[in-house]
């Protein structure tokens, strides 16, 4: 009797915004060849199984495309719960994955996606990606009373916005904690979760100073920093999120009055971003380091 014949999934893992491993957001990147249909019950069976924040599916657009020679692809995220409209750390690992394993020979990769188009360049040893930028309109304490209780001990809300695109809440912290007390503070996440519908991600974030050691390895001062929170998609807390950089470059370049922005997302593995806000469009740059790289098989 003939040997069953099963499907067979590329899976690789990346760490985006990392400069090496165990840093940044780690992503799932399943390269999914020309011709091959994958339901999306199965796709969502995957990142289930990979159980990150998102797992990104590409695939060529066209029969005479493939990894290695294809400038545009189609990409797709999924949370361990559902699809996505926008991430951006997924993105960047799924261009990493296309630059470095497969040494993908284009100067820059276009993903059509639920955002439309997406670019991403190489830039040195980094990546720019080029993603829509998330407008926010200004919400008061009152809109979003609940949630602001769920944040726990923090010195005060300074400034409340909501992004309609992308359905995230940003929250600006009063000025006063120190980056240490930034990284150690903590929410209740599941009244977080019971106090909102129709959200995606709560993003806090607040403005510090040198002096309150808001500064990179170099010494470099960020101009603002933030942690973002999405329950409602199965991710307490996302490590790097590069989809909330679009909402919060929109709100501090009117702050700050300035298009050019570097910040870190300060969770426990954190990473940094280089923002420049482009009329509609944003341009994030980080480092990708690829993790591992398995066979994942299907019944």
């Amino acid at each position: 009797m003939a040997a069953e014949t099963k499907t067979q999934l590329q899976l690789l893992t990346v760490d985006a915004f990392a400069s090496k491993p165990f840093t940044g957001n780690p992503a799932a990147v399943c390269p999914v060849p020309f011709g091959m249909v994958l339901s999306d019950e199965t796709m969502q069976n995957v990142a289930m199984e990979m159980n990150l924040s998102e797992t990104a599916y590409i695939r060529p657009l066209t029969a005479t495309d493939d990894f290695k020679s294809g400038s545009r692809f189609g990409l797709r995220w999924f949370t361990p719960l559902h699809e996505i409209k926008l991430c951006g750390h997924a993105t960047l690992a799924s261009a990493a994955v296309l630059f470095y394993r497969f040494c993908n020979e284009s100067k820059a990769i276009t993903f059509d996606t639920l955002s439309g188009e997406l670019i991403v360049r190489r830039d040195g040893d980094s990546l720019s990606m080029d993603f829509p930028v998330g407008v926010t309109e200004p919400k008061t304490e009152a809109d979003y009373e609940k949630m602001i209780k769920s944040l726990g001990n923090i010195p005060g809300v300074g400034d409340v916005r909501w992004c309609p695109s992308l359905r995230y809440v940003l929250v600006r912290l009063k000025d006063g904690m120190s980056r240490s007390e930034f990284e150690k503070w903590r929410c209740d996440i599941g009244q977080m979760e019971q106090s909102l519908s129709n959200v995606v991600v709560v993003i806090v974030t607040t403005r510090g100073t040198p002096e309150q050691d808001y500064v990179d390895d170099q010494g470099v001062a960020y101009d603002f920093v933030s942690r973002c929170f999405a329950p409602w998609s199965g991710v307490p807390e996302d490590p790097v999120t590069g989809s909330a950089q679009t909402v919060l470059i929109h709100y501090w370049s009117k702050e700050l009055g300035k298009p050019e922005m570097y910040t870190r997302q300060c969770s426990k593995r954190g990473g940094d971003i280089r923002l420049t806000l482009e009329g509609d469009r944003v341009h994030m740059t980080g480092k990708a380091t690829m993790v591992m790289e398995g066979t994942l098989t299907l019944e």
